[in-house]
């Protein structure tokens, strides 16, 4: 279960400079090459946890952009914490909902975006909240290039089939898909992992991920 009351930990964020402060996410769209200094390609990672997938993405590739987007603050916390052993200049922070993502980000402006272990919200009048839902496949549409992917990985094979049938509705096309990620060659080169992920995959049980597009 995700901490989400450390005392403290709101101050360490709006001290941090790798987070984008909210006075200036209202200015955002279409200036995330201006907050960068460069005109790389940007990835998101929505819901990020603790910060260990995007990370070590950021490390492996200096010539992507990131932003790591969580809504908790005792989370985003963590990935702070290891920023400061090693801060990466191609990697930010946002402190916010998701529901928002289409007010920080203007029209293709973002060249991927990875939902890794997402709330599953299992209530169905929850359904909308659910990061792969037809309703957050929207606001995706919006912010994410034309031909360009979104990724998801979790070990809720009910959170995966509702995301699956999602699609079509939704208007979006499947490139890859996979029951069993850490089972196929193909999928598994260059993934990294995730808290989650390790966990759950030392437990025997089965990673899904698919790679969408519209």
């Amino acid at each position: 279960m995700r901490l989400r009351n450390i005392t403290g930990s709101r101050e360490v964020i709006a001290e941090s400079h790798c987070v984008v402060k909210e006075e200036i996410l209202k200015q955002c769209p279409g200036t995330w090459k201006d907050i960068f200094g460069n005109d790389h390609p940007i990835h998101i990672e929505i819901g990020m946890g603790k910060g260990k997938f995007i990370y070590t993405m950021a490390k492996e590739h200096p010539q992507i952009n990131y932003v790591g987007i969580e809504k908790y603050s005792s989370v985003l916390l963590r990935a702070i914490q290891k920023m400061q052993e090693e801060e990466l200049p191609n990697l930010k922070f946002i402190r916010m909902d998701a529901e928002d993502i289409d007010k920080v980000f203007g029209r293709g402006e973002v060249d991927k975006i990875y939902l890794n272990f997402s709330d599953p919200w299992p209530k169905d009048r929850h359904a909308k909240r659910r990061l792969p839902s037809r309703q957050f496949l929207a606001r995706y549409d919006v912010i994410l290039k034309k031909d360009c992917r979104l990724e998801f990985k979790t070990d809720n094979r009910d959170l995966f089939d509702f995301a699956v049938e999602e699609l079509e509705p939704a208007g979006w096309k499947v490139e890859a898909i996979t029951y069993d990620l850490h089972g196929d060659a193909e999928l598994m080169r260059g993934n990294v992992m995730t808290e989650y992920e390790e966990k759950f995959s030392s437990l025997g049980n089965p990673i899904y991920k698919y790679i969408i597009y519209r």
